[in-house]
């Protein structure tokens, strides 16, 4: 294959760096500082790939309603920068959740989702959040062993206070992630000793932070084993909460969207599984009022508005592709470095998407 160079502010870990990267089969072959000739330069960023770990849907497409709508959903987010995508279902009855998955099976296999993320059902009733409360369950080892054998599942998330939930989650051949939760400290603690490794969109969905009683957010901020999940939208976490996160737990944010099918669409009424949701002003909430029902982001946005709230621009790149590919075991992918796939975005200095890579071919443009 011929090698395609490209060069512009590339975006790395510890900071922005001018130069170019090559790109051959595939991957990063070399990359270096300055300028080399014949590159295909750009005035704006390069960044690696983004890598979203909890998303549900957009673009009018959502994950749980079938093969087609799911394939609509995932090309909505390549087309905004998202190379690596984690399909969410949300809670529902066994026999849905057997469909659901399976339907997203051929989805896997061609690598257009990087496998699937039960957010659910065994889940807190009292933080349910937009989860109906029909579906929510405590947990059943048999009952997410015949989910599991479908194949393609990467993430869990479970409410560690739940009877039986310590051995499900000790058991998981995936990632273990607490969530939807009233757990104490120390039940989290306990769910983290068991081996969750990811905290489900922190501080939402769970016991808020007392100081005489941390409860899920702040063991999951101080375990360096668990990357921590956080919706940067400007609804779900105010700026303050957002720069604390990346304080407490540097190198361990992931952004991510938590995305339904509203995302990229116009203001109105949707169904997110079996509830009803209406956006106004781009905030996505139960039709009662009652709680948010995910977002209507992407990450590239999500990454913007990190920035605006004060995360240096390598930080919030790092948060949204770098340390979710890591806590999903993904290691061939999330940065900017030799021997990586070829996932990159371009964008202008405002971070508007100019062109999107997957593996080095065009994942289409969100123009």
């Amino acid at each position: 294959m011929t090698a395609t160079v490209l060069s512009g502010t590339l975006i790395l870990p510890d900071g922005p760096l001018d130069g170019w990267l090559r790109i051959e089969d595939g991957l990063i072959t070399d990359l270096g500082s300055g300028t080399v000739a014949g590159a295909q330069h750009t005035d704006g960023y390069l960044l690696p790939g983004l890598v979203d770990m909890h998303c549900h849907g957009g673009g009018g497409g959502a994950f749980e309603v079938g093969e087609t709508a799911a394939r609509r959903a995932a090309a909505f987010h390549a087309a905004h920068g998202t190379t690596t995508v984690v399909a969410s279902l949300g809670s529902t009855t066994h026999p849905a959740l057997l469909d659901q998955v399976r339907a997203l099976a051929p989805l896997v296999r061609d690598q257009t989702i990087a496998g699937v993320h039960l957010e659910g059902p065994y889940l807190s009733t009292t933080r349910r959040g937009a989860h109906s409360l029909d579906h929510v369950r405590t947990p059943d080892s048999r009952e997410l062993a015949e989910v599991l054998a479908v194949g393609g599942v990467r993430m869990v998330t479970v409410a560690p206070e739940l009877p039986g939930a310590a051995e499900m989650i000790a058991g998981l051949p995936c990632v273990a992630a607490l969530g939807h939760t009233d757990a104490t400290y120390a039940q989290a603690t306990a769910g983290i000793a068991a081996g969750a490794t990811v905290a489900t969109h922190l501080f939402n969905g769970m016991r808020p932070v007392h100081h005489r009683d941390g409860g899920v957010a702040v063991a999951c901020l101080e375990d360096e084993q668990v990357t921590c999940e956080l919706i940067c939208d400007g609804h779900h976490v105010s700026p303050e909460m957002v720069r604390l996160a990346f304080r407490a737990a540097p190198g361990r944010v992931a952004l991510i969207t938590d995305a339904c099918v509203a995302a990229g669409m116009p203001d109105g009424d949707y169904r997110v599984g079996t509830e009803p949701v209406r956006v106004v002003a781009g905030e996505v909430r139960t039709t009662d009022g009652r709680s948010l029902a995910g977002s209507g982001l992407t990450l590239l946005a999500a990454v913007t508005n990190a920035v605006r709230f004060g995360i240096a621009l390598a930080d919030a790149v790092h948060a949204a592709s770098a340390v979710p590919a890591a806590a999903l075991g993904l290691a061939d992918r999330g940065r900017l470095a030799v021997g990586l796939r070829a996932d990159l975005v371009v964008t202008d200095r405002a971070l508007h998407v100019r062109r999107v890579l997957r593996q080095g071919r065009s994942a289409g443009s969100a123009a």
